[in-house]
């Protein structure tokens, strides 16, 4: 630190103490009363890659086919799923539910039309007669028992195949206000990254993801809310039925809920266990207030900052709170353990000046600890991925006020505190720091061997690191959200939805791969295809007046886009008799390429439930017990009332587009689950395998959102720590002035990093945007430890240039500090292991890892390497430095 920094230091915080400490009490009250403004923010749009061009075609699709988001719950009765024990009170319940508000329609097994029980014609459709479901007089509820298990729409979707399990969905209503200024959000920022907006349509930007951010916070308190009360009425029916409530909703108000538990309890539970493992290694009553003071001010300070500008935390950048206390707790440890030394070398010196060059002798260390910190954390801003950018600047921020705070709080409270009798290091306090000293000094060749065999685990663990994940494993097995994710993947078709889109083809050419399942050139075709054959060439449409008049009774299907991911209340305008035009789709070419598509989907054993066109014309086919022929086919485009089309046609057809929509869940349960190779083998399938050209062929859905996430996490984080590396290698050459001794300090970190990720690697835990942010935290924690090693050592160095004498003395000292901080951060961290959310377990199991392989590899491998290769040259006498 420089003369006039120092003096001005001096004069403002050192001289007045008292005034310090008072103005630290200001500011603290000040953010406390900011805190209660902090908002956590679990929105699927803070999770998804931003700028990502998936997630515009994303938002059309959903735009196109009105999806709503829903909430669904499973209904598994001790009885008969469909005898009145079960049915009476899943109506009440039903009925409940729809009274909520923001509650759009809830569908259950009462709610549907029934197709074959007994089973009815296509012209009873289309003639516009009242369908029978449930509620209709005398139906023969073993035939629609039957029906729900094995129809192509139901089965496995709304009935599980055993007919013991039903589902509920409760649609939310579709918040327009939401959709509205995210369009203007995003038209904006499309022309804001082509330089296209002016300064006015900059303030305009600036307003509406204002006005954005506001009306996100109230609809995710008003979700929140709605969650809660499906969960209260759901309890209230728990006597008549098992029941668990999922859906996408639910994931989002859990997480929240379980990061604001961790945030409290385990945050409390932290600094309780670090002022129990500070008074048994200080044995002071100072020495314990001092740091907990200082991490206690300035993580309140930082969250005050947060709910002041608004800043929201998300479930990725909350563990901001967790590294900061590490980080705080390690630069207070450090000014204390300085401290007591030099009281311990002169106990009846003054109290001022040494508190004056204990922060004199820490303030370069501690400065350049916070910067290579803050390279480390800003490389997570280029992910693209906003709540892993929210992370790198709030630990940017974090760690300027931890510097500022900690330089101000502790010395000052130091002079302000009453005298105490100097602190006497016996063989007890010295035992662990000096026996590391001793056991590199024996085995400095066993050190480095079990390093090289550390490197090669280092690389076979991060060989078989997987950029993948599964939402379930975010939560115990234990949670109401685990069971019921589990329950809709084995019995209800899936999890995960996936869109594949599907543009029709230029007709003139025939598609090469459907040459297989089309009919022989001397194969004799059947009735329905003969008649079909005979009116391909010159298609038009058929007269269908007669059959087209009237549209049903009124019934809500209530099926939500995304239930199943197919069943809409809004769908395509239907085609008036003026506007019709024959479809591809509804040929029988197009038959027959969608019904080749959905078998090849439905085929993959990543798949659950798959819903198309091919569902809505095999239930044609069940209706007419023959295939299907021209008139059908018409008759389906053309001619079914608005309400049955909204279920069997425009979830999965675009007349203005001419597009084909298949829908599909993944089994996200299933550890067999790779998302990019699932894609990629997908797509190939259909473009190679089945002929179809790869523009007419599009992926869409939180699939595919969350993957792109996740090799964006790859590309932008994993290749960046190189950056990263070569940065600090550079600030560590300015530091000590040596590249040698530069290189030397960075290979415990280089070794930190890769030991965490290739454990990982090894233990099969998948690197996702929870645990993406472990690697910059090691890079963080351990040059701090080798920074703060190698300039104590340098400064030991010049005492008698012994290279082993001095490594002892700072084994004795600064490595001390280094123990102090690691112990108290293990202990604590290692309360998060009975959180219910799986990230932060791993975050504290990870975390302990990194600080255990950090402070190990400071202290025994750093040492190793500075008496190998004696980067501070030829060991001398004193005298020879002092020349």
């Amino acid at each position: 630190m420089s003369n006039g920094l120092t003096d001005a230091y001096e004069r403002t915080v050192l001289a007045r103490p008292w005034l310090s400490l008072a103005i630290v009490a200001v500011v603290f009250l000040l953010a406390l009363s900011q805190v209660p403004k902090i908002k956590l923010d679990a929105s699927a749009d803070s999770l998804l890659l931003q700028g990502d061009p998936d997630l515009e075609f994303f938002r059309e699709i959903g735009e196109a086919y009105r999806a709503e988001e829903f909430l669904l719950l499973t209904w598994a009765p001790d009885g008969p799923l469909l005898g009145d024990e079960s049915l009476i009170p899943l109506r009440a319940m039903a009925d409940e539910l729809r009274a909520l508000p923001g509650v759009s329609s809830v569908t259950t097994v009462w709610d549907v039309p029934l197709l074959e029980s007994p089973p009815v014609g296509l012209s009873d459709i289309t003639a516009g007669e009242g369908l029978p479901t449930l509620e209709t007089p005398d139906l023969d509820r073993g035939l629609a028992l039957t029906e729900f298990t094995t129809s192509p729409i139901y089965a496995n979707l709304l009935v599980s195949e055993g007919g013991d399990l039903t589902a509920v969905q409760v649609n939310l209503a579709r918040d327009v206000t939401y959709f509205t200024l995210l369009d203007e959000r995003e038209e904006l920022r499309r022309l804001a990254r082509r330089d296209a907006l002016d300064a006015a349509g900059q303030v305009e930007l600036a307003r509406i993801e204002e006005a954005f951010k506001q009306h996100s916070s109230v609809a995710l308190e008003q979700q929140s809310r709605l969650v809660a009360e499906v969960r209260n009425i759901a309890d209230a029916y728990r006597g008549h039925a098992q029941i668990f409530v999922g859906g996408v909703p639910m994931i989002a108000s859990d997480m929240v809920s379980f990061v604001r538990s961790d945030l409290v309890l385990f945050g409390s539970a932290i600094i309780g266990v670090m002022l129990v493992v500070l008074a048994l290694i200080f044995r002071r009553v100072r020495w314990v207030v001092i740091p907990l003071v200082t991490c206690v001010v300035t993580v309140t300070v930082m969250l005050g900052l947060l709910g002041f500008l608004d800043w929201r935390m998300t479930v990725i950048s909350s563990n901001f709170v967790a590294v900061l206390l590490i980080i705080t707790l390690a630069i207070a440890i450090h000014l204390i353990v300085r401290y007591r030394e030099l009281h311990a070398e002169d106990p009846d010196g003054d109290l001022y000046v040494r508190v004056r060059d204990a922060v004199r002798l820490m303030a370069v260390p501690c400065l350049y600890t916070g910067a290579t910190t803050v390279v480390a954390f800003v490389s997570l801003v280029v992910s693209g991925i906003q709540p892993v950018i929210d992370f790198g600047y709030m630990m940017t921020v974090g760690i300027v006020l931890a510097l500022l705070l900690a330089f101000v709080i502790v010395p000052c409270m130091m002079l302000v505190w009453p005298k105490g009798r100097p602190f006497k290091y016996g063989a007890v306090h010295q035992a662990m720091t000096v026996k590391f000293a001793a056991i590199t000094d024996k085995h400095g060749t066993g050190i480095l061997l079990v390093t090289a065999v550390l490197v090669g685990v280092v690389f076979w663990g991060v060989s078989r690191l997987q950029v993948e994940n599964r939402f379930i494993d975010y939560f115990k097995d234990t949670t109401e959200i685990y069971q019921g994710m589990e329950l809709l993947d084995s019995k209800l078709g899936g999890t995960i939805p996936l869109d594949i889109v599907i543009s029709a083809p230029d007709t003139s050419q025939p598609l090469p791969g459907l040459e297989a399942v089309a009919p022989a050139a001397d194969a004799t075709p059947v009735s329905a295809d003969d008649e079909f054959a005979e009116d391909f060439d010159d298609f038009a449409p058929v007269d269908t007046s007669a059959v087209s008049g009237e549209s049903l009774d009124e019934w809500d299907d209530g099926f939500g886009d995304d239930f199943g991911d197919g069943f809409g209340d809004e769908g395509d305008a239907f085609a008036t008799e003026e506007s019709f035009k024959p479809s591809y789709w509804f040929s029988y070419e197009g038959l027959r390429t969608i019904d080749a598509v959905h078998n090849l989907v439905d085929a993959r054993t990543e798949t659950g439930k798959v819903l198309s066109l091919s569902t809505t014309f095999a239930v044609v086919k069940d209706l007419l017990g023959a295939d299907i022929g021209s008139v059908e086919l018409a008759l389906v485009q053309r001619s079914l009332p608005q309400d049955i089309a909204d279920l069997m046609v425009n979830p999965y057809f675009s007349v203005e587009d001419e597009q084909a929509r298949v829908t599909l869940r993944a089994m996200e349960t299933s550890k067999e689950l790779r998302r990019d190779a699932f894609l990629k083998e997908l797509h190939q399938e259909l473009t190679d395998g089945l002929g179809l050209a790869p523009e007419q062929v599009k992926f869409t859905g939180m699939l595919v959102l969350y993957n792109n996430v996740l090799q964006s996490l790859f590309k932008s984080q994993i290749l960046t720590l190189g950056v990263v590396f070569l940065a600090i290698t550079v600030m560590f050459w300015l530091l000590f002035r040596s590249l040698r001794l530069a290189l030397i300090a960075l290979a415990p970190n280089l070794l930190a990093a890769g030991l965490v990720l290739g454990t990982m690697g090894v233990l099969g835990i998948p690197l996702d945007i929870m645990t993406i942010t472990i690697a910059a935290i090691v890079v963080g924690i351990g040059v701090d430890d080798c920074i703060h090693y190698v300039h104590r050592f340098i400064r030991e160095f010049k005492v008698d240039r012994d290279y082993r004498q001095s490594m002892y003395r700072c084994h004795g000292s600064i490595g001390r500090a280094m123990y102090y901080t690691t112990i108290t951060v293990v202990i604590g961290f290692s309360m998060l292991t009975l959180s219910n959310f799986n990230p932060s377990i791993y975050f504290g199991l990870l975390t302990v890892l990194a600080m255990v392989v950090a402070v190990l590899g400071a202290l025994l491998l750093l040492p190793q390497l500075i008496l190998v290769f004696k980067p501070l040259g030829p060991e001398g006498d004193a005298g020879a430095v002092s020349s």
